[in-house]
């Protein structure tokens, strides 16, 4: 059970820190588009990276956030800022990069940010709301910094969705004892072909019923 447990963990932390360099290159990416210097590079990439976990640790009383008691995750963030910063496609094309590593995150860390809440005692509903936060915490950041609208707020795009619904499996995975690295890692796969499908043939949640008169 012990070595079950330990392998639950492992599996937890390199999870985690394949969200935090695949947000930090999201950050990145969007701030090579927007011409920022090195040092605007890696205030992105950090913020997107470590964003959702600190709002997360923070809510669910964890303090200090795991990511200012483990160096592990600024140290993957600062990676991929010199990936970026020193290989890189040019700014008209990191959209398409900047989605997909976009996608790997919120995929990640709805699954590792649910998971964490669960196990401070949160329940599945509540777990399952602060794994959203965690997913879409960091995009917001990056984009409010980047000076663009947040993606979650974009009527064009599915973004929340696919992370609550990786979220809303991971939480009822735990409440039915069924969680473990290869359940976890079906979750988060899951949630990122969701969004890389909406992506790729532009789905779209409903949008309220207009009347003409508000259309002018």
């Amino acid at each position: 059970m012990a070595h079950f447990d330990s392998a639950v963990n492992t599996a937890q932390h390199v999870g985690e820190l394949f969200g935090v360099f695949a947000f930090a290159t999201s950050g990145a990416l969007l701030a090579v588009r927007r011409g920022f210097d090195v040092f605007g590079i890696v205030v992105l990439a950090c913020s997107t990276a470590l964003g959702g976990g600190v709002i997360r640790d923070l809510v669910i009383g964890r303090t200090p956030p795991a990511s200012f008691v483990d160096l592990s995750y600024l140290w993957t963030a600062l990676l991929a800022a010199a990936v970026i910063f020193f290989w890189h496609p040019s700014p008209r094309v990191t959209g398409g990069p900047l989605g997909v590593a976009d996608a790997f995150g919120l995929g990640l860390f709805c699954v590792t940010g649910t998971v964490i809440a669960y196990n401070h005692g949160l329940g599945a509903p509540s777990a399952t709301l602060l794994g959203l936060v965690t997913a879409i915490g960091g995009g917001v950041i990056r984009d409010l910094l980047g000076g663009q609208t947040p993606s979650v707020l974009i009527p064009e795009q599915i973004y929340a969705v696919p992370a609550l619904v990786g979220a809303t499996a991971t939480a009822t995975l735990l409440h039915f004892n069924a969680y473990n690295p290869i359940t976890g890692a079906c979750a988060a796969l899951g949630a990122i072909v969701f969004r890389l499908l909406a992506m790729r043939y532009d789905w779209h949640a409903p949008q309220a019923r207009r009347r003409p008169q508000d259309r002018a």
